[in-house]
């Protein structure tokens, strides 16, 4: 079977449209259960086999041999799945606070975020200064509060913390069902159904109808969801006052809307090693973060002119990007991470990077699934993947065409 190679100029070819795709970060407090979520999110998405423990020490975000030791994450890999028809590019982000910056550069090249918090410390003082972090590049998120099976788990007082410490605007989309080791499932807020993991396997949940002994509690945070959610649109607000009736298609196109403006920040629950709450959780980073298209344009100075450019995130825009990590990799030597912010690139293209003033030439581009690589012909906005044969480039630099 012969390849063809793509002609230069030709339009990449997608398999998924940019509004399908999502870049996002998964952001904790150490010990919350990062690498857990993002390990079982592969693993949802059929990207892994054998679900690797971190106490095993044998996940596979978690790369490096020191990571593995430790149970702690260094390097932001990035990861491709797929979920839903959406393609999800992961950035694992390190959740030490000695990796402030590494933090700080991987946030400048997400769209969007989950932020996990440990449902039995709540909102530990790293996870502000990552909180900070976000505020700062305004990038919406959603929150995902684990351990729900811990004991002294304690989903409320999460939810305040979240409030009280990082003055944020939660949504509350779903009700934990038990908790502690009775923790079953959890109450989907906007469709009104609760959602049953039966025993620890990585199976899809069971929709059933909410329990009668939650029923009130539910009706109640069902109430206040809407409210903080009509509050955000006007027109929504309008008729929700006049018919007191919303429908759960408009809850959701809402809750987005208020989401990518970082108006409020929808909170799910779950408990990532008990395999509980895991799709819902991919559900909502489908239907509320955002794609390239929703964020705004990235704008650059001309260095040859001091001007300000715009490159918007479109394949017929010149090419643009940002080197955020840079990894020696075992076989094929050093790799730059980088996002493509608008344009195409091509294996073998030589590329000016802005930053150094130097030219520096591609010699293949890969993309990166958690353990295993793929190598790929180009890569088009919206895209994060490793180039290979950048000699000069490092950590934060632009990456641009020769014009």
């Amino acid at each position: 079977m012969i390849e063809a190679k793509p002609i230069k100029g030709q339009a990449p070819r997608r398999d998924y449209p940019l509004e399908r795709y999502r870049n996002i970060g998964i952001i904790a407090h150490i010990d919350a259960g990062k690498t857990t979520v993002t390990e079982r999110i592969l693993f949802f998405t059929k990207k892994i086999y054998k679900i690797g423990e971190v106490h095993d020490g044998a996940a596979t975000m978690d790369w490096m041999p020191q990571e593995q030791e430790r149970g702690i994450t260094i390097t932001a890999a990035a990861t491709t799945c797929f979920w839903n028809d959406h393609r999800i590019n992961i950035i694992d982000t390190p959740g030490h606070v000695d990796f402030t910056v590494e933090v700080e550069r991987s946030l400048r090249v997400l769209d969007g975020a989950v932020v996990v918090f440990d449902g039995v410390a709540g909102v530990e003082p790293q996870s502000e200064t990552v909180w900070r972090q976000a505020d700062k590049y305004g990038v919406p998120r959603i929150c995902f509060i684990n351990k729900q099976d811990r004991m002294g788990a304690d989903f409320q007082r999460c939810v305040d913390m979240i409030v009280d410490r990082l003055g944020a605007n939660p949504v509350v989309i779903q009700l934990p069902i038990g908790s502690e080791d009775k923790f079953k499932g959890v109450i989907d807020l906007i469709d009104m159904k609760a959602l049953y993991w039966e025993g620890d396997e990585a199976v899809t949940p069971e929709t059933r109808e909410i329990p009668e002994d939650m029923k009130e509690a539910a009706e109640k945070a069902r109430e206040a969801m809407v409210e903080k959610v009509v509050e955000t649109d006007d027109a929504l607000l309008h008729r929700y006052l006049e018919e007191h009736h919303i429908t759960p298609d408009e809850l959701r196109k809402a809750l987005r809307a208020a989401t990518i403006a970082t108006k409020v920040v929808p909170v799910l629950t779950g408990a990532a090693l008990r395999n509980k709450g895991v799709q819902p959780l991919l559900d909502a980073v489908v239907q509320y973060l955002p794609s390239p298209l929703d964020v705004p344009p990235v704008t650059g100075t001309d260095p040859k002119t001091g001007q300000e450019l715009v490159r918007r995130p479109t394949d017929d825009d010149p090419f643009s990007a940002l080197a955020f990590k840079i990894a020696s990799d075992p076989f094929v030597g050093k790799l730059a991470f980088f996002r493509v912010y608008s344009g195409v690139l091509r294996s073998g293209d030589t590329i000016m990077n802005a930053t150094k003033d130097r030219k520096e030439r591609i010699s293949r581009i890969l993309l990166m699934h958690a353990n295993h690589r793929e190598e790929v012909e180009e890569v088009a906005a919206g895209d994060i993947a490793a180039a290979v044969g950048l000699k000069q480039t490092f950590t934060g630099d632009t990456l641009s065409d020769l014009e």
